[in-house]
């Protein structure tokens, strides 16, 4: 590429960087009064919304209520939550679900026409709406038949954001809080070249952090780039300690991250350790329907007293036609490496899966920049708290889009006055190629190695500290690959999660206390009068002269 500057893309009123169910709802929604670019670092369909199993959350039963709907989020959030925000989701929920129905989503129905709602941990009815156990990809099918019969967005797959355009460093000042976003430097995946993509607003859509662990339910594309993004940015950042380990990941080595529904014990799985004996009921009066931060510690609990590599879930006192009826694609998966569900145990270990802080917002998904916005697990609305119920992710994401959606349509054509400033190409100076991958390599996997061992289901404060020391190191090597380097998508990544551990970690050692996902030895009880608040981080320091 050289040392010379790259083009200039053409001027949207709209950049999505992300296309999971939030970015696609939204440029849905925007598309009859604005031009939506929307990028995807690989094929549109990769998402985590397209890896979601059960379904979404909402009151759509006359036997529920939106006030019970508040109270099982607000009891799982565990102190943590905005219950402003949480009554907005709840009750605007039901409306959210229909659209979907009407954009064409084929959500399972029961007799006479009614949802077939599923239930799951932490809830106290029936209110998952679900498609089999596919319901995140029938979705993403049905959001993907629209987008593409939708002359106004023009969706770019393979294009990978760097870092945000921001008003401040395009004129040289300090920044503060009165910045704004004017669009995203980006890198084409297949050409290698780097262009400024200019808009009138910037929503970050690019899912959760689950790949800076070394084991996951999480797509490959989760490296918390919109959050590394948005902090680099100057944007406020909320409650990155809290990342939510999902209890059933599949265990076996060959079969890579593969997600065992939580639906599994709503419909009646037992957990059961290696002797076959139900163990739940020890650790939470709830059982094997506990919200997942205390089934997480129950089920590492029982694995680190026998020294197990797993545990089970048992749920063959079912009838089989049902099972395969419900869980058609966890039944394949599990056959398909020897395990049939109908006769036999499902082995499972945690594995990181949700992170419920991010880029903080406002009601309207608008960030602490301006004409910056964050939807999806990208954002923390204040919905979950210190950990999220089960199935109000999609949930959150298709009411945050729909507000969104709401609050550009009242703003756009005064953004669209706006002064457009002058932002500079990017440029490569004197970067070489990185013709040795390994040493990419060898940071992402001691990162990744790293997290697990240290900051993972249960912490230890020396363990934070050691921690802190060896990412400290980690990321002055990764920041010097970064401008000596050409920019390839793995070492865009690798930075990006490296700004995402240091954040994990600051905000872990910060909260001297447990509570909900965030479990620590030596401060093993709740701390209201010190910690019944949010965890914020913002980074106040001069733009760097090439980025």
């Amino acid at each position: 590429m050289g040392s010379e500057p790259n083009a200039m893309a053409e001027y949207s009123d709209v950049l999505i960087i992300g296309s999971g169910v939030s970015g696609l709802s939204f440029a849905l929604k925007v598309a009859s009064f604005a031009r939506v670019t929307l990028i995807t670092k690989k094929n549109k369909a990769d998402s985590a919304t397209n890896l979601a199993q059960g379904g979404v959350a909402a009151v759509l039963s006359v036997e529920d209520s939106i006030e019970a709907h508040i109270g099982d989020t607000l009891v799982a959030g565990d102190g943590l939550c905005n219950e402003s925000v949480v009554r907005i989701v709840a009750s605007e929920g039901p409306d959210r679900v229909r659209e979907l129905v009407d954009l064409g989503v084929r959500f399972q129905k029961g007799p006479g026409g009614t949802f077939d709602l599923g239930m799951e941990g932490g809830h106290s009815a029936r209110r998952v709406a679900h498609a089999s156990d596919l319901t995140g990809k029938e979705i993403e099918r049905a959001l993907l038949e629209q987008i593409a019969a939708t002359p106004t967005i023009k969706v770019l797959e393979n294009h990978l954001a760097i870092d945000l355009l921001i008003e401040s460093k395009a004129r040289g000042r300090e920044r503060n809080n009165g910045d704004r976003c004017l669009g995203a430097y980006v890198l084409d995946r297949i050409t290698g070249e780097v262009e400024a993509y200019p808009a009138g607003v910037t929503v970050l859509c690019t899912g959760g952090c689950g790949k800076v662990y070394l084991y996951t339910t999480n797509p490959d594309i989760a490296t918390g780039d919109g959050v590394a993004m948005a902090y680099r940015a100057g944007a406020k950042v909320a409650n990155m300690e809290f990342i939510q380990f999902h209890p059933t990941c599949f265990f076996n080595r060959e079969a890579k991250n593969f997600l065992i529904s939580e639906a599994v014990r709503g419909e009646g799985g037992i957990l059961i350790n290696q002797r076959g004996e139900p163990f739940m009921k020890k650790y939470d009066e709830r059982g094997d329907l506990a919200t997942r931060d205390a089934v997480a510690r129950g089920i590492d609990a029982e694995m680190k007293a026998a020294g197990a590599d797993c545990v089970f879930l048992d749920i063959t006192h079912k009838p089989a036609p049902f099972l395969m009826q419900r869980f058609p694609n966890i039944y394949a998966v599990c056959k398909q490496y020897g395990v049939d569900l109908t006769k036999k145990p499902i082995p499972v270990v945690p594995a990181a899966h949700y992170m419920c802080g991010g880029v903080l917002v406002d009601e309207w998904g608008c960030s602490s920049i301006t004409n910056l916005l964050a939807l999806g697990e990208t954002a923390c609305t204040g919905l979950h708290g210190a950990n999220r119920l089960a199935s109000n992710s999609l949930l959150e994401a298709v009411v945050f889009a729909h507000r969104a959606a709401h609050w550009l349509k009242g703003r756009v054509e005064a953004i669209a006055q706006l002064e457009r400033i002058e932002v500079d190409p990017w440029r490569t100076g004197g970067a070489e190629v990185l013709d040795e991958s390994i040493l990419i390599k060898h940071n992402w996997n001691q990162l990744r190695q790293l997290m697990w061992d240290y900051v993972g289901i249960v912490r230890r404060k020396k363990r934070l500290d050691l921690i802190q020391t060896r990412l400290h190191c980690m990321l002055t090597e990764i920041n010097e690959h970064f401008y000596d380097y050409l920019l390839t998508p793995d070492l865009v990544e690798l930075r990006n999660l490296a700004v995402i551990a240091e954040l994990i970690v600051e905000s872990a050692s910060s909260r001297k206390e447990s509570r909900g996902l965030h479990y620590i030895l030596d401060y093993p009880a709740k701390n209201d009068s010190e910690f019944l608040r949010d965890t914020i981080r913002q980074k106040a320091e001069k733009n760097h002269p090439r980025v």
